[in-house]
């Protein structure tokens, strides 16, 4: 994995800003007045749920927002979350149920910022999305129509970003990365996080499954970003 693939590496590159740091982020960066600001899940960025008063995103405007903190080493690679920002803005224009990206003060869709860390400072890339309400489908009782039309926005995706193109494209591309699914073996040597019991043995069925049925067949399929 590139990034993220030790624990303490990971904590190293992970953004630890607090509330009222993300706060002051989205005012200085955003000139949006923060009314409430919580702090959502994430791997190795740095994400909180921002509120702000209606008038501050214009009239009938969003008032809810995303502030997504970068974690140090992607923001080491422009490039890529440039990319991803463009892809974003892409899905978007083509009608998918995206969020906006939301320029800083100055007009850019993304901006780099510095946090001293004590022993060094460490530089991160902010973007602001608007927020996108919903339950986790985690969260909801799981049927066939359900999982039909979460196959039918995966298919249409797919299909909408074979017209993507970027310059940088060939960036996303990257060796070992582990949310890339054709590195799915790559998950192997983290199986004993789940400790024993029917979890592993499903997630050890399941990589094996991968390696003989679908690892073998890998270069006959195309590639997607």
């Amino acid at each position: 994995m590139s990034r993220g693939d030790a624990q303490p590496a990971r904590a190293l590159a992970k953004p630890a800003f607090s509330d009222p740091q993300a706060s002051a982020l989205v005012e200085s960066v955003f000139g949006l007045k923060v009314s409430q600001i919580r702090p959502l899940p994430s791997y190795d960025d740095q994400n909180f749920h921002v509120r702000v008063a209606g008038a501050e995103g214009g009239p009938g405007g969003p008032c809810e927002y995303v502030l997504k903190i970068s974690n140090a080493e992607a923001s080491r690679t422009p490039e890529l979350l440039q990319v991803q920002t463009h892809a974003l803005l892409f899905l978007r224009a083509a009608g998918l149920p995206t969020a906006s990206v939301c320029r800083s003060k100055g007009g850019g869709l993304t901006s780099l910022v510095s946090a001293d860390g004590g022993s060094r400072v460490t530089s991160y890339v902010v973007r602001l999305l608007t927020y996108l309400p919903g339950i986790p489908v985690a969260e909801v009782p799981v049927g066939p129509l359900l999982l039909y039309e979460i196959g039918r926005l995966a298919a249409n995706l797919d299909e909408t970003l074979e017209k993507f193109h970027h310059p940088k494209l060939s960036c996303l591309h990257r060796e070992n990365f582990i949310w890339n699914l054709r590195n799915v073996p790559l998950l192997e040597k983290h199986v004993d996080i789940l400790g024993q019991g029917q979890n592993r043995e499903l997630v050890v069925r399941v990589i094996q499954l991968f390696k003989d049925e679908v690892l073998t067949k890998l270069k006959h399929f195309r590639e997607c970003l």
